[in-house]
């Protein structure tokens, strides 16, 4: 914060100021959110933005029909271990920036001021278009796992048509705009009960299939582990290639994890809560998922009878163990954490939204950077966000393929924008320009450092490889995969409006202490109190 910004900072009340507030105040910019989220809701939050067993019942396909249940089951700790590389990495960088702008506002104070812009605004919009995708996918998803439950529920009476796919998406992420344009106090309530119903499902499921799993019908190790669970489904790829393309489950499942790191200015204590939840739910995420995945392998019975009749392969598990009305029953449960997860990705996309408006990455003056004066949310961005999100939907009945090129942006395009901080932070760590302060959250620049960062970044891209493949052969117009392409757009789009007049009025991160229509917040008496008796308690 310059001398200039210091005097519209008046003493008293950088005296009442927490912690949080000072520290978010010395990187330039107003305390605009009340901090409402606790250890505990924060947590869940980080859990519930990877889903896992709604993420796994939508993703179990890929890995089960390409390399086989050997590939699921492998593949998900491989994938899990790198990740929580990847996710040590990221927690690390937000520990030291808590923003709401995460990585983004990370990568361009993490390089040269001669660099700052573009890196900056290459992050921002790779991330900000990869959480609009994975938010569309996902409830676009979700719309199908509703209605697929329907056609069971009527014993396939009921016809799934795009149209009612669509419409159901439509309506499930209008309710989800509105849920998000609650005040933050009313989402934290709400947050903190999500982390209870993934894991309670989770571990449910679990507990069912090996209860009502006749030992005769269980597979043997040699199926879930070795060598006979190894099944070339791709109709022209080698079998190792078939087997790695067994990571798209877990890849997909395990992303988004700076999601926590855009709520950061809505987190009390962020600069240690914010990181540690995020490390938490990649550990947790990873390890419970593989637990899941063997026991969905070890009662899934003949493979030639999945996906089944829904179209998901672990719903026609769970009907085929438990009976349709068990199978219904727990549905409902893994239905509503899949909609947790759009709940919680929605609000982290429209806090970067706001963060990149705030910053004058987006050509509207700063409007969209502005919060609401009764809710103190971004209600502007909330909503532009949502009905972005809605649009690819809309492509779907025109045009399946488009509409799933676009989802397809998701994984790659999110990994990608962690990349630059990583990168640059290691790169320019002795760059007189570059001013990295380690937060709580710190891995050293011993080996342990080195070594998640370096590991975090040559997975990286070796799974954007991977991302790219088509999953089966011959590949025509339908099963074509994307990723790389849309990708590729996005890159080169973004820097031929960044060079043809966005560089005007984007520079970077920009300070909005001195600009009086913002106001400043101040935390509740009650909050902070809270806030500090969790420091001292920790």
């Amino acid at each position: 914060m310059s001398l200039d910004e210091k005097k519209h900072v008046s003493t008293s009340t950088l005296e009442t100021m927490d912690d949080d507030d000072k520290e978010l105040l010395a990187m330039g910019y107003k305390p605009s959110f009340k901090r409402e989220f606790t250890n505990l809701a924060t947590i869940s939050f980080a859990f519930s933005i990877m889903g896992l067993c709604s993420s796994i019942s939508t993703t179990f396909n890929t890995p089960l029909l390409t390399g086989g249940p050997a590939s699921v089951t492998w593949c998900w700790i491989l994938g899990a271990c790198l990740c929580f590389a990847l996710g040590a990495s990221i927690a690390e960088i937000v520990s030291a920036f808590p923003t709401c702008g995460g990585l983004y506002t990370a990568s361009a104070q993490l390089t040269p001021k001669k660099y700052r812009a573009s890196v900056g605004w290459l992050v921002g919009w790779l991330n900000i278009l990869g959480q609009i995708a994975g938010i569309s996918s996902t409830e676009f998803g979700l719309s199908n796992m509703i209605l697929a439950a329907v056609n069971i529920g009527t014993d396939g009476a009921f016809e799934i048509t795009s149209g009612k796919v669509v419409g159901l998406f439509a309506g499930l992420m209008v309710v989800h705009g509105l849920l998000n344009s609650m005040a933050t106090k009313y989402l934290a309530h709400l947050t903190k009960y999500f982390v209870f119903v993934n894991l309670g499902t989770t571990f449910v499921i679990i507990i069912v299939l090996l209860a009502k799993t006749p030992r005769s019908e269980m597979h043997p190790a040699s199926y879930v582990f070795g060598s006979d669970g190894i099944v070339n489904q791709t109709g022209g790829w080698n079998t190792g290639l078939a087997f790695l393309l067994g990571l798209l489950s877990v890849q997909w499942t395990m992303t988004d994890y700076d999601a926590t790191a855009h709520i950061s200015e809505e987190v009390k204590r962020a600069a240690y809560a914010a990181p540690s939840a995020i490390f938490i739910a990649v550990v947790g995420t990873g390890l419970i998922g593989w637990l899941f995945n063997i026991i969905i392998v070890l009662c899934s019975g003949p493979l030639a009878e999945l996906p089944g009749p829904s179209g998901n392969a672990v719903l026609t598990i769970l009907f085929n163990r438990v009976g349709k009305g068990g199978a219904l029953a727990i549905w409902v449960f893994v239905c509503l954490t899949a909609f947790f997860v759009v709940q919680t990705a929605l609000q982290a996309a429209s806090r970067t939204v706001y963060a990149f408006s705030r910053d004058h990455g987006l050509p509207d003056a700063g409007f969209f950077g502005k919060n609401n004066k009764r809710t103190h949310t971004p209600l502007r961005a909330i909503w532009l966000t949502t009905f972005i999100c809605i649009l690819p939907g809309f492509l779907a009945l025109a045009s399946p393929v488009a509409a799933n090129a676009i989802f397809s942006l998701t994984a790659i395009g999110l990994d990608l924008s962690y990349l630059p901080p990583i990168i640059c932070r290691r790169i320019f760590a002795n760059h007189p320009e570059v001013m990295f302060k380690p937060g709580p959250f710190y891995m050293g620049d011993g080996f342990l450092g080195w070594f998640c960062n370096v590991a975090c970044v040559l997975w990286t891209l070796f799974i954007c490889v991977i991302f790219s493949l088509p999953t089966v052969l011959p590949v025509t117009s339908e099963n074509m995969n994307y990723a790389s392409v849309i990708t590729a757009c996005v890159i080169i789009l973004a820097y031929a409006w960044y060079f043809a007049g966005a560089r005007r009025h984007y520079v970077g991160p920009q300070s909005n202490i001195n600009d009086s229509s913002v106001d400043m917040i101040k935390q509740d008496t009650e909050t902070k109190k809270v806030s500090d008796d969790e420091g001292s308690n920790s």
